[in-house]
């Protein structure tokens, strides 16, 4: 089995494939559709990409290439909490405190923020494109006194020193990826428990019609199946259409939520079934 992720490696989604599937040969790539388009064309037999996080919100470009250019069933969903900690070559790991410059992708340096003006006030910081980036930037310059902002696996993969863990504001953050497949897909999952079961469907509303939201809502609270979650994102058929993104807490079963679906259709909804999958949690 080949896992494609979005690269490139030691980043939280390389994390996430490592945890998922571990042992198994993970192929890195520049972009979620690329990753996509490899999994279309055979290249790997499992994506693995982000599709929420819980600071920045959802990932539409996850949404918006799963919805318009491919159709890759759901097979699974993996959260992962984000840590970050500062890391500097093994060369300054006495001097950290010296240094002039740290480095690291713009969300990663924003969700250290207090930190950084705390600890590191006045001390320049400098973009990349990736955190796993910025770790390979501080490992093959040492003679630049500057620092990283990543994960624990980006330390390990390019043999920096962590003079500072949890270095990132909240302790709330994490990201959802979606595990996604043509086929069924078997993994063990072993170092990462799991939480429940989820279905997603995607619901377009009849054009025109008052109070259809409110119908499909009620078609769901009758039965008592909850929703995790609700989203509305553009049909780029025009402006003011969009289309509705749910997911229900429970698996797939025989009579409740087909029952749900047959009412939505039967008031003019169009109705798609993006998976039904177990979820999981990795400390």
């Amino acid at each position: 089995m080949k896992v494609g992720y979005l690269g490139p490696k030691a980043t939280f989604t390389n994390m996430a494939v490592n945890q998922q599937f571990p042992g198994v040969e993970s192929v890195p790539f520049l972009t979620i559709p690329n990753c996509l388009d490899a999994m279309m064309a055979d290249k790997v037999d499992v994506a693995l990409v982000p599709v929420e996080n819980t600071l920045e919100g959802s990932v539409n470009i996850t949404l918006d290439y799963l919805i318009h250019e491919v159709f890759l069933p759901i097979h699974g969903e993996v959260t992962v909490p984000i840590k970050q900690h500062i890391m500097v070559h093994p060369f300054r790991e006495d001097k950290w405190r010296e240094i002039e410059v740290v480095y690291s992708h713009s969300h990663a340096i924003a969700q250290c923020h207090k930190f950084l003006h705390t600890e590191l006030n006045g001390i320049a910081c400098e973009y990349m494109t990736s955190t796993a980036a910025a770790a390979q930037f501080v490992k093959e310059n040492p003679h630049i006194n500057g620092a990283a902002i990543g994960n624990l696996l980006t330390a390990e993969e390019y043999g920096l020193k962590i003079v500072k863990h949890n270095i990132h504001d909240s302790m709330n953050n994490h990201t959802r990826f979606l595990i996604l497949s043509k086929n069924p897909v078997h993994y063990s999952a072993a170092t990462s428990h799991l939480v429940g079961h989820k279905t997603s469907l995607m619901v377009t509303l009849p054009a025109d019609r008052s109070g259809a939201l409110h119908q499909v809502l009620s078609a769901f609270a009758w039965r008592k199946l909850n929703l995790v979650k609700i989203e509305s994102r553009p049909t780029k058929t025009g402006l003011g259409n969009y289309f509705f993104l749910i997911d229900l807490d429970r698996k797939m079963d025989d009579v409740l939520i087909p029952g749900a679906i047959a009412e939505l259709e039967a008031i003019g909804c169009e109705v798609k079934i993006l998976g039904s999958y177990p979820y999981y949690m990795t400390e």
